[in-house]
C-alpha cells in the first residue's frame, strides 16, 4: 500500500525519509561551492531536515564557515576514510539545530596517495556511508552534503562514486559553460564505470548580479544547455554571504533578512519539491 505524504503532512505526521546523499561539485574553485553547502545544509536544517556536511576539501573552509575550531577537529574524515575511526566518531553539532558537520584537515592533501593502490580506493567513502542514519550519532539523517575540493581527484571521484546526485554551483561568469561540461562528463564516466545511479540533481547559479549584462546572459546560455535541470533561484552576489565565515556562520544566523539567506531558504525549498519529498504548494 502506497502511503500519500501529503495526507501523513496534514495529519501533523512527518513520513519518513530516506536518506539522500549529494555531493558539491566543480573543479573550477571560488564558485560558491563551499559557501552553497554550508548555506544549503542550513537552510535544510531550518525547514525541518536532518543534515550531516561532510567537508572532504584538505582547506577545511566548510568546516570554519560552521564555526569549527582546528582545535576540535581532532577526529576527521581524512581518519574516516583511511579507517582509523567511524563516521560518528567525526561528527561534530553546529550552532544550527539539526545540523552535524564531519570535518576535514590538511591530512586529507596525503590520503590520495596512501589510497592509491587500494582496491577499494574509488569505493572507499561509499563504504563508510552504508550505515548512516540507522543509529547513533547519525541517526534520522536525512540529507548528507559533501563539500569536495575544487578538482577532480580521488576524493571528488569517492564522492560521486558515493552520491545518488551531483549539486553544481555555477558562477555566473565567462568560462562557466566551459567548466559545466568537463563535469558532465566525469560524472558521465563515474555512472558508467562506478556508479549507475548517479543524476545530475540540478546545477545552481551563484554570484549573480543583475547590474551586470554578462551574468544575465551566462544565465540565458546555461538555461539554454541545460534547461530544467538548472533551478530557478539563483544566488546573488550579495556582501552578508561574504562576511559570514569570517565570524564562523553560515549566513542565515549572520543576517536572515539578506538576499543571500532568503535565497538560500528558496534553494532548499525548491530542491524538496524537486524531489518530491514536500507536497508543492498550489
Amino acid at each position: 500500500m502506497t502511503t500519500d505524504p501529503t495526507h501523513l503532512t496534514a495529519a501533523g505526521i512527518q513520513p519518513e525519509r530516506p536518506l539522500r546523499i549529494l555531493a558539491l561539485a566543480n573543479q573550477k574553485g571560488g564558485v560558491g561551492k563551499t559557501t552553497t553547502a554550508i548555506n544549503l545544509g542550513t537552510a535544510l536544517a531550518a525547514i525541518g531536515e536532518r543534515v550531516l556536511v561532510l567537508d572532504l576539501d584538505p582547506q577545511g573552509n566548510a568546516s570554519t564557515g560552521l564555526g569549527i575550531d582546528r582545535r576540535q577537529r581532532k577526529v576527521s574524515t581524512y581518519h574516516v576514510l583511511a579507517g582509523e575511526a567511524s563516521l560518528a566518531d567525526a561528527c561534530i553539532p553546529t550552532a544550527v539545530p539539526r545540523l552535524m558537520i564531519a570535518p576535514s584537515t590538511m591530512d586529507l592533501l596525503s590520503l590520495e596517495m596512501e589510497m592509491a593502490s587500494a582496491p577499494d580506493r574509488a569505493h572507499r567513502l561509499r563504504n563508510v556511508l552504508k550505515d548512516v542514519g540507522a543509529s547513533g550519532a547519525t541517526e534520522g539523517v536525512s540529507y548528507i552534503l559533501i563539500d569536495c575540493p575544487p578538482s577532480l581527484n580521488l576524493l571528488t571521484i569517492n564522492a560521486l562514486a558515493a552520491s545518488d546526485a551531483v549539486l553544481v554551483p555555477l558562477q555566473c561568469e565567462f568560462f562557466a559553460l566551459e567548466g559545466l561540461s568537463q563535469l558532465l562528463r566525469t560524472v558521465e564516466q563515474v555512472r558508467g564505470a562506478l556508479n549507475p545511479r548517479l543524476t545530475i540533481q540540478g546545477i545552481v547559479l551563484t554570484m549573480f548580479d543583475p547590474r551586470n549584462n554578462l551574468s544575465a546572459q551566462v544565465v540565458a546560455d546555461v538555461r539554454s544547455f541545460m534547461g530544467d535541470k538548472v533551478y530557478e533561484t539563483m544566488i546573488p552576489r550579495n556582501v552578508r554571504v561574504s562576511e559570514a565565515p569570517s565570524h564562523g556562520k553560515p549566513v542565515l544566523l549572520y543576517d536572515l533578512k539578506c538576499a543571500g539567506s532568503q535565497a538560500y531558504l528558496r534553494l532548499a525549498s525548491e530542491i524538496i519539491q524537486r524531489e518530491g519529498r514536500l507536497p508543492v504548494a498550489a
